[in-house]
C-alpha cells in the first residue's frame, strides 16, 4: 500500500489538549485502533502510514469534532463509538448522537450519551414504564437515570423522584450502623445523591426532600406501597432477592417510570442466595412494556483504568 499523511489544524490550543487527552492518551488510542502514527504539533495534528489506515484516523478524528472544537474532554468510550460508527456505516447515527443533549449541568458541561448503547438506554427510558440496565461499574447506568429523572420532575412530568436500593452491602446490616433512618440509608445511597448534585443545588435538596419531591430510601420500604406519578430508580439491583425485586415492580402506579440498574457481577447476597436482578432478565425478557439494556465494558465512561479493571477481571473469571 502507498505510504500518505494527512493535516488536521486546530483553532485554539484548548482544542489540541481536549483532543490529545491527558499524557496524549487519545491519539495514542487512535494510533493503536489504525496502525498509523499520529502527532500532535502546536496547533497540527499529523497522520503518517499508509493510505487506508490514515483516511481512517484523519476521518475519525473529524468526526469527533464537535467535542474537541468545544475543548470537552474526550472519553475513550467516545473515541471508540467514533470508530464503531466509521467502520459500520452508522456516521449518520453518531452525529445524531452527538447532536442529542440530554441536559446540562450546574458549571454548564452538556450531557450526551457517550455510547450507542447509552443512546440505546435512553430511548428506552423515554419509551418505556419498566427499563431494566445491565452492565459493569462505570458505564452511566444510575447517572443517565438520574438526569432523566430530574428532568423529568423539572418539567412537571412526574410530581416526584424515589432512589432506592437494596441495604445490602458488603456484608453490612443497617441495623448495625449508627445514626437515624436517614444517617444510615446515606452512605448506601451516595451514587444517587453524587447525581442529584450534578443538577440541584445542594441546599435545595432537603426542601424537595421535606415536600416529597425527593424520596430516598431502602427497598425495604417500598413495601405496600403504590408509587404513582413517579420517576423510580432501583440501584445496585443485583443485591436483591427474586422476591424484593418482585415486589419493588408490582409497586408501579399509574402515571410512573421505573429504571432498574445493576451488574449481575458484582452481588453481595451470600453465595447460595440468587440475585433478583438475574431471575428478572430470565422472567421478563419478552414482557411488553419492558426494556432490557446490556453495558458492556466498551461503554464504561469513568477513569480509562476502570476499563481495563473490568476487562482484567473478565479475563480471570
Amino acid at each position: 500500500m502507498n505510504q500518505s499523511s494527512r493535516i488536521i489544524e486546530l483553532s485554539h490550543p484548548e482544542n489540541a489538549i481536549a483532543l490529545a487527552g491527558l499524557k496524549e492518551e487519545n491519539l495514542k488510542l487512535i494510533s493503536s485502533q489504525t496502525g498509523v502514527q499520529v502527532i500532535l504539533r502546536g496547533q497540527e495534528v499529523h497522520i503518517y502510514g499508509e493510505d487506508t489506515p490514515v483516511e481512517r484516523a484523519y476521518q475519525v478524528i473529524k468526526s469527533l469534532k464537535p467535542y474537541w472544537k468545544e475543548a470537552k474532554q474526550i472519553s475513550t468510550p467516545e473515541i471508540l463509538t467514533a470508530f464503531q460508527a466509521f467502520d459500520t456505516g452508522q456516521t449518520q447515527e453518531y452525529r445524531e448522537l452527538q447532536q442529542t443533549v440530554l441536559a446540562r449541568t450546574k458549571r454548564g458541561e452538556l450531557i450526551r450519551a457517550k455510547t450507542f448503547r447509552q443512546r440505546q438506554y435512553i430511548q428506552a427510558i423515554q419509551t418505556h414504564d419498566i427499563t431494566f440496565c445491565i452492565g459493569p461499574a462505570g458505564t452511566g447506568k444510575t447517572f443517565l437515570a438520574a438526569v432523566l429523572a430530574v428532568q423529568s420532575l423539572l418539567a412537571n412530568q412526574c410530581e416526584r423522584i424515589i432512589l432506592t436500593r437494596p441495604a445490602v452491602e458488603a456484608g453490612e446490616k443497617l441495623g448495625f450502623l449508627p445514626g437515624d433512618l436517614q444517617q444510615k440509608v446515606d452512605p448506601f445511597l451516595r451514587p444517587l445523591y453524587d447525581a442529584l448534585h450534578e443538577f440541584i443545588e445542594a441546599e435545595k435538596i432537603p426542601d424537595l426532600m421535606e415536600r416529597g419531591k425527593i424520596e430516598v430510601a431502602p427497598l425495604a420500604y417500598m413495601r405496600g406501597r403504590t408509587l404513582s406519578n413517579a420517576f423510580v430508580i432501583v440501584d445496585e439491583a443485583q443485591n436483591t432477592t427474586p422476591a424484593q425485586l418482585k415486589m419493588v415492580l408490582t409497586r408501579l402506579g399509574l402515571g410512573s417510570k421505573m429504571v432498574v440498574t445493576g451488574d449481575i457481577t458484582q452481588t453481595d447476597l451470600p453465595s447460595h442466595q440468587e440475585s433478583g436482578l438475574a431471575v428478572a432478565s430470565k422472567i421478563l425478557q419478552s414482557v411488553k412494556g419492558i426494556a432490557f439494556c446490556h453495558f458492556s465494558k466498551s461503554d464504561v465512561v469513568r477513569h480509562p483504568l476502570v476499563q481495563r479493571i473490568v476487562e482484567a477481571y473478565e479475563q480471570y473469571d
